[in-house]
């Protein structure tokens, strides 16, 4: 099941982190702008190239130490039919240095159009009677806040396909509260409802280490809904943004993780991405100080959590 292959990572390597791919212009080094735009001008072609030339540094650099990377859809679909290109041949390059590839497009709507969102980023695509990947990444982000219908599409395409995905249910974002702490009639809030959901959906992808391959993503800006969640939330496994620019740090995300020392990956997309300029050094150094920093993070969360252990 495709949440085993990424727990395996974890422990293989002992980091519970993935790295968020989420570039912008501003943090690609000037040579790599340069010799983008010398190619194929100052246009949506060229920023794409510079993008993937940024990653692929990137993910040569990190492939052996981290698990996983997750690139954020829209920061490629902002460069039109040339970025999502760009997106998925990042997709297919980290894949093939063995990564696990979570696509960040929080994907939300219902029926034929969920199945459509579904084939296209987990599955195949039928065309001229041959099955074909569009993007084949191995998880997928998704709004679960219009039920079950644009849930249940997704579950018979990563059963078919070895794939998992992560429901939006506690986010790390500010104004989360709005409608995800309202209390319920039930005396539940709007994120333990959808917590159960998870845990419900999860019982058609179940996983040999114990976790579905239905996760949830809850954010490190919220570590007591962390702590409550990890202990009523059982199979599910935990998404955890929040960590690094945006403030969590390791005691913030300790509490997602179990006795094993599993049961979550902590993103971070800022504090690796920009790591060369936050240290200030030279541009041809963006790959090294990206690794220096996901070296950092990587031992500073396991020094909370301890040893990453596989149950027998």
């Amino acid at each position: 099941m495709s949440m085993d292959r990424l727990l395996e990572g974890i422990a293989a390597k002992q980091n519970p982190t993935v790295a968020g791919l989420d570039p912008k212009l501003a943090y690609i080094p000037e040579y790599i702008l340069k010799e983008s735009f010398e190619k194929y001008g100052e246009t949506l072609e060229g920023a794409a190239d510079a993008l993937l030339v940024y990653n692929k540094g990137l993910i040569d650099a990190l492939c052996d130490i981290v698990p996983a990377v997750k690139p954020q859809a829209a920061y490629y679909e902002m460069y039109g039919w040339q970025g999502v290109k760009a997106l998925a041949e990042t997709i297919a390059y980290a894949r093939a240095k063995g990564m696990y590839v979570i696509t960040d497009g929080k994907r939300n709507d219902i029926g034929a159009t969920m199945q459509a969102y579904a084939s296209a980023h987990l599955g195949v695509t039928e065309v001229c009677g041959k099955n074909l990947s569009a993007f084949d990444a191995d998880a997928l982000t998704v709004n679960g806040y219009l039920g079950s219908d644009g849930i249940e599409p997704l579950l018979s395409v990563c059963a078919k396909g070895d794939k998992g995905i992560f429901v939006l249910v506690k986010t790390s974002n500010p104004s989360s509260g709005e409608l995800q702490d309202r209390q319920l009639a039930t005396g539940e809030t709007v994120y333990q409802l959808m917590g159960g959901n998870c845990e419900t959906w999860g019982e058609k992808l179940p996983g040999k280490f114990g976790y579905s391959g239905v996760g949830a993503v809850v954010g490190a800006t919220y570590p007591a809904q962390l702590d409550e969640l990890r202990k009523t939330l059982p199979h599910t496994f935990f998404l955890v943004p929040g960590y690094g620019a945006q403030g969590g740090g390791a005691d913030d995300v300790a509490p997602a993780f179990d006795d094993n020392g599993l049961g979550a990956v902590v993103n971070s997309s800022r504090g690796i991405l920009c790591a060369w300029q936050k240290e200030k050094c030279d541009g041809g150094e963006y790959a090294a100080a990206a690794r220096r920093e996901a070296i950092r993070m990587r031992d500073e969360i396991v020094a909370r959590i301890g040893e990453i252990k596989l149950p027998n």
